[in-house]
């Protein structure tokens, strides 16, 4: 029991004290603490005392892809945080190539009876996917929130980082380092709204700041994984690049360890800007700049939409796009441009 108490507490963020309160059904607890530390024995396995059992679901479902890109776990802790501190319980599902599919998860998410849901980077960023699992859930009058990129069309609200802006601002450092002959590393499906705005901010950028008339051939498409940056390397190379913008961090590690295979040196041969500034980053050889991704605020702001909109506070077929600021993180995988 004092076991229970410690860890419920320190998972909750309250004092042991009050957790006893709550699981005896004593009063003077303010309703979200109480709903906060039930949430916790839920997610720590522990079972609730047989009064306090559930009055009304306060599932969650969150729907992220595979963890192996490290901006998805941060991503899916901190709203399911966040979702616990305000009494509901995430239900994590995570998807992988060819696994369960994000309209499959639905479906057993509604089993469950679920308040409400949050896709992290899903099918609501992809202008050609099949989005009618989303309707199967708003039509029960279930809020749905997404996380990064919003196709036209889809009515639920979202957050996304202003990928528009991230690029610029890539791609202005890197002009202010001397550099004209920038590439631009992206994943392999052109239907994606985050790479759609990267690339037309790019295209943009690359002929006022760069005076490059045709930027298109800087571009290229593989995935965003190590393997998919050293390919984008091995091709942008031969276009002569000087610098690469790419699409997540993983893309720009693939991409620096391709560079380094070939005999040139990142940066003095050649700058490198990564997208997420996932943990590790700092700890690369060379520490790698990149777009931060505001994680903290972006993943708090989509529960909170989802709290109001299950609360009946807000319209929950409201479209609205919520955009955060990046912020360009400046390391050592850029130098200016020789010559």
């Amino acid at each position: 029991m004092a076991k229970r108490l410690v860890e419920v507490a320190e998972y909750a963020g309250v004092s042991e004290a009050t957790v006893s309160r709550v699981l005896n059904g004593k009063p003077g607890v303010a309703e979200s603490t109480r709903a906060a530390v039930l949430s916790a024995c839920d997610v720590l396995g522990y079972e609730r005392p047989r009064q306090l059992r559930e009055r009304g679901n306060r599932l969650v479902g969150l729907v992220a892809p595979d963890l192996t890109n490290p901006v998805f776990p941060a991503f899916s802790e901190v709203i399911g945080s966040t979702l616990a501190q305000r009494g509901f319980t995430p239900v994590l599902c995570t998807r992988t190539f060819g696994g369960v599919s994000e309209s499959d998860y639905v479906d057993l998410l509604l089993e469950h009876q679920i308040s409400g849901a949050v896709f992290v980077c899903g099918l609501h960023s992809h202008i050609k996917a099949d989005h009618s699992h989303y309707e199967r859930l708003l039509d029960r009058g279930l809020p749905v929130i997404g996380v990064n990129g919003m196709a036209e069309g889809l009515s639920f609200p979202s957050v996304s980082t202003d990928d528009g802006m991230a690029a610029e601002l890539a791609v202005r450092h890197l002009a202010s380092l001397g550099h004209r002959r920038i590439g631009l590393a992206l994943g392999e499906y052109d239907d994606h709204v985050p790479a759609v705005r990267k690339k037309t901010a790019f295209i943009t950028a690359m002929r006022e700041l760069c005076g490059v008339r045709d930027p298109e051939p800087f571009v290229t498409h593989t995935m965003y994984s190590l393997e998919g940056g050293a390919a984008a390397a091995q091709r942008l190379i031969q276009q002569g690049v000087t610098a690469v913008v790419s699409g997540s961090d993983l893309m720009a590690l693939g991409a620096v360890r391709a560079f380094q295979r070939m005999g040139l040196d990142v940066p003095g041969d050649v700058s490198v800007v990564g997208y997420d500034d996932s943990m590790f980053m700092p700890l690369a050889n060379p520490p790698l700049t990149t777009l931060r991704q505001p994680v903290e605020s972006m993943g708090r702001a989509a529960v909170s939409l989802l709290a109001s909109r299950i609360a009946g506070k807000s319209n929950s077929n409201s479209n609205e796009e919520l955009l955060f600021e990046p912020e360009l993180v400046m390391r050592g995988s850029t130098a200016v441009a020789r010559g």
